[in-house]
Formats: structure tokens, sequence, C-alpha cells
């Protein structure tokens, strides 16, 4: 299953959630239990993020094929990985 608009609206919500805390990957991830997590720093990604909101990069994946790799179009998207920026960058 595929990324669409609403999970992408929905994951914004968590992210800009007062509060935000360390329990919030496994939130998404029970929430969107559809989609493949990644969490990493932002600095260990060097492409451009999908979208940026609040503290964190959001960057598409496709996990079909035999490698992951990063995509630009949610409709090939079948997870995300949530990347945490510093407070300074």
């Amino acid at each position: 299953m595929t990324v669409n608009s609403n999970d992408l609206a929905e994951i914004g919500k968590e992210l800009t959630a007062a509060g935000v805390d360390g329990a919030l990957f496994a939130t998404l991830r029970g929430r969107f239990p559809h989609l493949s997590w990644t969490r990493c720093d932002a600095s260990d990604v060097v492409e451009e993020p999908f979208q940026t909101i609040g503290g964190f990069d959001l960057h598409l994946i496709d996990t079909r094929d035999h490698c992951v790799h990063i995509v630009s179009d949610p409709e090939h998207a079948t997870g995300i990985i949530l990347a945490t920026r510093s407070a300074t960058a």
C-alpha cells in the first residue's frame, strides 16, 4: 500500500502536535502499520526531503523491490524515513 494524502496530513498533525516526545516513532508506526518506517538523523540523508515539518524531514521510500530507494512521488512510496533535524540546523 502506498502513502496517500490523508496519511501525509495525519502524519503532519502528529509531527506538529504539542509535546512531541520519544514515543513519536512508535505512535507513527502504530497509526500507520501499512507503511514501512525508518528513523535517522537528517544529516544521514543527502537527498532533499519530500517535506519538512517542525524538526523533521520526511523522505518517501519505495520498499517494493530488492533495494529500498528514496522517491519523490507518494504514489510510489510504501514507507517513510523520519529524519530528525538538529536544533541548530
